[in-house]
């Protein structure tokens, strides 16, 4: 089948579009242009690349040149608003869709209450991207009661890898955090250091897009979590990290107010607050049951292995300079 990917050179494309390629389908790989996958594979010579943005192409004309593809599948990974998704679903009725593939986000939930969180449970986001992600994946599933529309919901967590820098113990970007513990120095963790994160390998999100074509009747009008067996406390991350590096643990916690005063950047502050207020812990037993989802990596492995990556690049030492 002709497999139309929107985004696919990124974290989940990298993975996403050799499994495609490999099952034998005719894979189109929508992009920018400004990046490359973030793991070589010999299957990418087979795919084809098409130069669109999404962000240039106005008044519905991407919608309309993403339709005269005439996909049996759509992949949609950059889409943020709901305008969007109605753009796109309007442009793609007439064509020979057979299944269109949504990428949402856990932030679409918003604050967690009971644990583990399905899918299907109220949502109340807490900032306009998961708003976005939410009325879409909400507007999507009454497309498909209404009319059938033939669409699929996923879910990831923290994407997670080789090549890009992870969600770290105090819940941000700033990758040196991870530097810090390699070198033996101590680190501050928010309160008490009971938030959670639920990281996922894009092989796993990868893979839960593949599953789901793969069992496309079992996967359409359904939401489902991309994420692994497991999430993790902030306190239970940093010691994880203090033994990857064998060194011994340092850690101090401090009062909200008083860790963003000790943190002081405005990006990091902002970030770590949305993903603890969030604090989830995701079902995938949805996935298990329905497409036969089952995560290739453990929390753990999935994080030593971009660590890892971290360290084999020199980029702690590279910051420092």
């Amino acid at each position: 089948m002709k497999v139309v990917v929107i985004g696919g050179s990124g974290h989940i494309g990298t993975y996403l579009l050799p499994k495609l390629v490999k099952a034998g389908h005719e894979v189109i790989n929508i992009t920018r242009g400004q990046s490359k996958p973030y793991k070589a594979d010999p299957t990418w010579e087979e795919v084809k690349p098409m130069i669109l943005d999404r962000d240039k192409e106005l008044n519905g004309d991407f919608e309309k040149k993403i339709a005269e593809l005439n996909a049996d599948i759509v992949v949609d990974l950059i889409n943020f608003s709901l305008e969007e998704t109605k753009r796109m679903t309007e442009a793609l009725k007439n064509t020979n869709l057979s299944h269109y593939l949504f990428c949402s986000s856990i932030w679409a939930h918003g604050k967690a209450t009971i644990f583990p969180i399905v899918e299907d449970q109220p949502k109340f986001p807490l900032d306009e991207y998961g708003l976005q992600k939410a009325k879409s994946e909400e507007y999507l599933h009454h497309l498909y009661r209404q009319e059938s529309f033939p669409e699929t919901v996923i879910m990831p967590g923290q994407i997670s890898g080789p090549g890009w820098v992870i969600m770290n113990p105090v819940a941000n970007h700033d990758y040196m955090v991870f530097g810090k513990i390699a070198r033996g120095e101590e680190i501050a963790l928010p309160n008490f250091g009971m938030e959670t994160l639920h990281h996922v390998h894009a092989d796993d999100v990868a893979q839960v897009f593949f599953n789901a074509i793969n069992h496309r009747k079992a996967a359409l009008g359904e939401s489902f979590h991309a994420v692994g067996e497991e999430s993790i406390t902030l306190l239970g991350y940093a010691q994880a990290m203090y033994r990857y590096f064998k060194q011994e643990e340092r850690i101090k916690f401090l009062s909200w107010n008083e860790w963003c005063e000790y943190t002081k950047n405005p990006d990091y502050i902002d970030r770590t607050y949305y993903h603890i207020a969030r604090s989830g812990n995701f079902s995938i037993e949805k996935g298990k049951r329905l497409i036969g989802y089952k995560p290739r990596f453990t929390l753990l492995e999935t994080i030593e292995e971009s660590v890892s990556y971290m360290v084999e690049n020199n980029w702690f030492d590279q910051a420092q300079k």
